[in-house]
C-alpha cells in the first residue's frame, strides 16, 4: 500500500465531504471552473427536455446554487440542497419566490413524488464509503421526482478519467500552493490536496474520492428505483457517449 493509499484509508470513515466542501479552500481551489461552459451545457440540457413552464426542479448537491440561479431565472421553480452549510448560507443570498435552498444530505429522503426534474450535476454523486449508501442516495433521489418525471445525472465516465489521470500537479492561487495528486484502484479515483498557506503554521490535506460507477451499474440503480435511462450523452455539448473516448455519462432517466 503506498502512502496515497494509506492516507485515502486512514480518512475513509471521516465523511471526508463534509469538511472539504464547506472548506474556503475548496471553493478557491474551484474558482476558475467554466462558468459560461456550465451555462451554456445547461441551456442545451433544457432545450432538449423542454420542460413546461412552472416545472418544478430539484438541484441535488447544489453547492453555492450557480446552476440553480440559473434554472430558476428561466422561470422555473427551483431548489438547490447541499450538504455543505457554508454554500447553502451563500445561496441562500440569492435566493427569493421561485428558488430556495436548504442543507441536506443525498442520502435522505426529501419532498417524496414532488418534483418534475431532478438534477445531479458535474459528479457530485460517488462520494460514499459503500454502496449502500449510494444506492440509498440513489433512491433518496429518485423518490423525489413524480412519477412521469425526470432524473438527470452527470457523472465522470471511469474509463477516460483513469486512462487521462494527471497523477500530479501543482496549483497556485495567489499566495496559497495546492499540490495534487491522484490515483485509481478497482472501486474509487483520489484526489489528495495538500494546501500551504502562509497565514497557517502547517499544511493541511484534504482528500476526494470518487467511485469507478460503469453506465452498467447506473444502469442497475436506476432500474432497482423505477427509473428507466433514456438517454447517455458523452460530453457537455450532448453528443453520444462512446465509452473509450467520452469525457462524460450525461444520463436522462424517466420515472414510472
Amino acid at each position: 500500500m503506498n502512502s496515497l493509499t494509506q492516507t485515502t484509508a486512514s480518512i475513509m470513515n471521516q465523511e471526508w465531504y463534509r469538511n472539504w466542501f464547506n472548506a474556503p479552500y475548496y471553493h478557491l481551489l474551484y474558482e476558475q471552473r467554466d462558468e459560461k461552459e456550465a451555462a451554456a451545457f445547461i441551456d442545451r440540457l433544457i432545450n432538449q427536455l423542454q420542460p413546461p413552464p412552472n416545472a418544478r426542479m430539484l438541484d441535488i448537491a447544489c453547492g453555492k446554487g450557480r446552476h440553480s440561479i440559473h434554472l430558476a431565472a428561466k422561470g422555473y421553480w427551483v431548489t438547490g440542497i447541499d450538504i455543505s452549510p457554508q454554500s447553502i448560507l451563500s445561496a441562500k443570498e440569492m435566493s427569493h419566490d421561485r428558488l430556495e435552498f436548504f442543507v441536506h444530505d443525498m442520502r435522505l429522503p426529501f419532498r417524496i413524488n414532488y418534483y418534475d426534474y431532478a438534477f445531479n450535476f458535474f459528479t457530485s454523486f460517488g462520494y460514499f464509503d459503500t454502496l449502500r449508501e449510494h444506492q440509498n442516495a440513489l433512491r433518496s433521489m429518485a423518490a423525489a421526482v413524480r412519477k412521469g418525471g425526470y432524473f438527470i445525472l452527470d457523472y465522470l465516465n471511469p474509463v477516460v478519467a483513469i486512462k487521462n489521470l494527471t497523477e500530479s500537479e501543482i496549483i497556485r492561487r495567489n499566495n496559497i500552493v495546492f499540490s495534487i495528486t491522484r490515483e485509481a484502484d478497482e472501486r474509487y479515483i483520489y484526489k489528495k490536496i495538500t494546501v500551504s498557506d502562509p497565514a497557517i503554521a502547517n499544511p493541511l490535506q484534504f482528500m476526494e474520492k470518487v467511485a469507478n460507477f460503469s453506465l452498467n451499474d447506473f444502469t442497475q440503480m436506476f432500474g432497482a428505483n423505477h427509473l428507466n435511462l433514456l438517454s447517455v450523452s458523452g460530453n457537455y455539448q450532448l453528443d453520444p457517449f462512446i465509452i473509450e473516448e467520452s469525457p462524460r455519462m450525461i444520463m436522462i432517466a424517466q420515472k414510472s
